[in-house]
């Protein structure tokens, strides 16, 4: 026979690793500095520029 298993504590554990990734990601996220958002946001700027410009005019 096996162990009884208390429902309430493994509610509890799967919420704390659910909350664990949310804060990680999280963290990956908001962690930059600020010369590395000003980076990301410079080269997502640049790929624009460069898909704009290879359109072709539809006349």
């Amino acid at each position: 026979m096996s162990k009884p298993v208390n429902l309430n504590r493994v509610r509890k554990d799967k919420a704390r690793t659910e909350d664990k990734a949310r804060a990680d990601a999280n963290a990956a996220f908001h962690g930059l500095t600020k010369a590395e958002k000003e980076r990301a946001k410079a080269e997502a700027a640049r790929v624009a520029r460069l898909h704009a410009q290879s359109r072709r005019d539809e006349r």
